[in-house]
């Protein structure tokens, strides 16, 4: 690779880490390595990203220890692109290795902009319909394998609504190894039904199975997941057919 293709890939890398820098609340390290050249940055196109980060803080209350990720080939509308807009001219391929910390999550978890995406869900219990509203989760990794869940919900059945309160812990599937429930406790409540409980599991499992997740023009797939004491580790696959605009992201 001549010297003056090397200087435009790492000028394009520099503006690309100054830009998304200015959009963090927070940043320890950030580097970034655009793969292309010249022509192909006039016609919006380059071979690859690199991306690697450590301490990263959206939005105040949104942190990941580190990431690592790496996209495909990668084609932009030039135009849209001066004017601070950009737009993919064709979805992206991106895989991700993502690590969090016990309290990255749990600072999440409370965050507002997490608390609005947490949805309410429904059972079907022996023909009855019990909701649950989700009021409070803690996450905790307290051994390699395993990841304890403490939670309060307003549990909503026959006509009434009473609040609950629980703990959990599970480990994650591994390979040709099952997601596992290794015991659900009801810590506050009058607690509940083995129907309801078998439901509930029924409803993990199902969530469990899903082989992909969609966000905006995002769609991901999680295709390890690794706990060790205080971290969890994820690695994704991804195809972005549009970047989320700053009024979806919480930037």
């Amino acid at each position: 690779m001549s010297d003056e293709h090397r200087l435009e890939e790492k000028l394009l890398s520099q503006e690309a880490e100054r830009r998304i820098s200015e959009n963090l609340d927070e940043i320890q390290q950030i580097e970034i390595d655009v793969k292309t050249d010249l022509l192909k940055i006039v016609q919006g196109q380059a071979d690859g990203v690199s991306f690697a980060g450590e301490g990263l803080v959206i939005q105040k209350d949104i942190r990941v220890q580190e990431i690592k990720l790496q996209t495909d080939g990668i084609a932009i509308n030039p135009l849209s692109a001066i004017f601070g807009e950009i737009k993919l001219d064709r979805p992206v391929n991106t895989i991700a290795k993502i690590t969090l910390t016990e309290a990255d999550m749990n600072r999440a978890l409370s965050s507002d902009f997490i608390g609005k995406q947490m949805p309410n869900f429904e059972l079907d219990v022996d023909g009855e319909i019990v909701s649950f509203e989700p009021q409070q989760i803690q996450v905790f990794l307290p051994a390699a394998g395993k990841i304890e869940f403490r939670g309060k919900v307003l549990l909503k059945e026959k006509g009434n609504t009473r609040p609950l309160a629980y703990s959990a812990i599970a480990r994650p599937r591994k390979h040709s190894q099952p997601a596992m429930l290794e015991s659900f406790n009801c810590t506050e409540g009058e607690g509940v039904s083995i129907e309801l409980i078998t439901a509930l599991m029924h409803k993990a499992k199902e969530l469990m199975s899903i082989p992909y997740f969609k966000w905006d023009d995002i769609v991901f797939h999680i295709k390890d997941l690794d706990v060790e004491i205080g971290n969890l580790i994820l690695l994704i696959e991804a195809q972005v057919k549009q970047i989320p605009s700053s009024d979806v992201v919480p930037l």
